[in-house]
C-alpha cells in the first residue's frame, strides 16, 4: 500500500495538475447534471451511475496512459490499429443503434456484460497516434505531393469507414482532427486552397446527390427556423426554448420538472445547462472546455519533438470540434449532426476515450524534460 501511496505522490508531482484538475471539474458537473435529469424523470439512475463509474475509470486510465512514453506507444501502432479498423468494420454486421430514431448501427454489444461499446470513439485515439506518427516520419516531405496524397488517404480511411457505418457526425470529427493536425505540420498553403476550391464546387452536387432528404432540411432550418418544429426538427426547437428559459442565473438542476429535450442527457445536455444554470452556467462550462483546449494546445508547443506537438494537437481538436459543433447544434447556428458535448455528456465509451486522449497528452508534458517537475 505504501509503494502504491508513494507511486501516486510522485505521479502527481511529474504530471499537469491543472489539467487533471479541470477535467475532473468536468466530470464531476455532468454527475451533477445527470443527477438533476434523473430528478426531473428524464434519465434512468443508471445513467447517474454510469457517469460515476466511466469517469473514475477514464481519469485510471488517463493516469495510466500517461506514465508510459507517448514514442512507445505510437510504435505499438500495428496492434492497436488493425484492431480498432476491425472493430469498426464489425459494427457493419453486428452494429446495434443507441436509439431507434437514428439510422446509424455503431454500437457493438460485449457479450455476456449486457452494456456496448463504440469502437469509433477508440480509433480516433488510434488514428491520432498513428497519424502523428506518419507526420513526423514525413517531415518537410509534406510539400511534396506524393507525400501528402499518401497522408491524405491515412486521414480518408476512418472518415470513410464511419460515413459507411452511417455516423456522419463522427465522420465529421475524424475530418476535423485530420485537417488540424495536416495544417499543424505546415501544409503549403496552395494545397489548402486547391481543396478549399473543390469543396466549394463539389459542394451543389453533393446537396443534389449526397445529402438525404432529412440532412436537408437540418441544414434548411438554420435558415427556416419554423421550417419543421414538430417533426425531425422537434428536438432541436425544444432544445432553444429550454435554453432561453433559463435565463442569466437557470431554474435549478432539481426543480422537478424540465423543458423535454429528447436525448437531453447525451447530445443535447447544453440545452439542460442552459435551463438549469442559465447564460453563467453556460459560459462557465465554455471557459472550463476553452481552458482544457488551451492548455492542450500549451503542451504542444512545448513538445521536444513533432510527434508530441502532433498528438496534443489531436486532442484539443477532438475536443476543440465536438464542443463547437455540439453548442452550436444546441443553439441552432448548426445542423444535429449527433456529437456529445466533452466530459458533460453522458457514454461510457466517449467519456473513458476522452480521458485516454487526455493521458497521451499528459503523457507529452511528462515526458519532455523541458518543464518536468516544474509548476506552471
Amino acid at each position: 500500500m505504501k509503494k502504491i501511496w508513494r507511486s501516486l505522490i510522485r505521479y502527481f508531482k511529474e504530471t499537469d495538475k491543472i489539467l487533471l484538475l479541470l477535467c475532473f471539474i468536468c466530470s464531476a458537473v455532468s454527475v451533477l447534471l445527470m443527477c438533476g435529469i434523473h430528478n426531473s424523470g428524464m434519465a434512468t439512475i443508471r445513467a447517474v451511475q454510469m457517469q460515476i463509474i466511466t469517469s473514475l475509470l477514464g481519469l485510471a486510465a488517463a493516469m495510466i496512459i500517461s506514465s508510459f512514453d507517448y514514442r512507445f506507444l505510437s510504435k505499438l501502432w500495428k496492434l492497436y490499429y488493425p484492431v480498432c479498423i476491425g472493430l469498426v468494420i464489425l459494427t457493419y454486421f453486428f452494429g446495434e443503434q443507441r436509439v431507434e430514431s437514428v439510422d446509424d448501427k455503431a454500437w457493438l454489444p460485449i457479450p455476456f456484460v449486457g452494456i456496448n461499446f463504440q469502437p469509433s470513439e477508440l480509433l480516433k485515439i488510434a488514428f491520432i497516434l498513428t497519424f502523428a506518427l506518419h507526420l513526423e516520419k514525413v517531415g518537410d516531405g509534406i510539400k511534396e505531393l506524393k507525400h501528402l496524397v499518401f497522408l491524405c488517404i491515412h486521414g480518408a480511411i476512418p472518415c470513410l469507414l464511419i460515413h459507411l457505418q452511417g455516423d456522419d457526425g463522427t465522420a465529421l470529427i475524424f475530418l476535423f482532427i485530420f485537417l488540424s493536425m495536416l495544417f499543424s505540420a505546415g501544409i503549403q498553403w496552395r494545397y489548402i486552397v486547391i481543396a478549399g476550391s473543390a469543396l466549394i464546387i463539389a459542394a451543389p452536387l453533393a446537396w443534389l446527390y449526397l445529402l438525404s432528404s432529412d440532412q436537408k432540411l437540418r441544414i434548411l432550418a438554420l435558415f427556416i427556423p419554423d421550417l419543421d418544429t414538430n417533426g425531425i426538427l422537434y428536438q432541436q426547437y425544444n432544445a432553444k426554448i429550454a435554453i432561453g428559459s433559463g435565463g442569466s442565473f437557470g431554474e435549478g438542476l432539481f426543480i422537478g420538472e424540465h423543458v423535454y429535450v429528447p436525448e437531453i442527457h447525451n447530445d443535447f445536455i447544453f440545452s439542460f445547462i442552459g435551463q438549469s444554470l442559465g447564460f453563467v452556467g453556460c459560459m462557465s462550462v465554455i471557459l472550463l472546455l476553452f481552458l482544457i483546449c488551451v492548455r492542450l494546445l500549451g503542451f504542444s508547443r512545448k513538445a521536444n519533438d513533432l510527434l508530441g506537438g502532433f498528438i496534443c494537437v489531436g486532442v484539443f481538436a477532438t475536443i476543440a470540434f465536438q464542443s463547437i459543433v455540439n453548442i452550436g447544434m444546441n443553439i441552432s447556428i448548426l445542423p444535429v449532426i449527433g456529437v456529445t458535448l466533452p466530459f458533460f455528456s453522458y457514454g461510457g465509451t466517449s467519456v473513458t476515450t476522452l480521458y485516454m486522449g487526455i493521458g497521451l497528452a499528459l503523457s507529452v508534458y511528462i515526458h519532455n524534460k523541458e518543464h518536468l517537475f516544474l509548476d506552471d
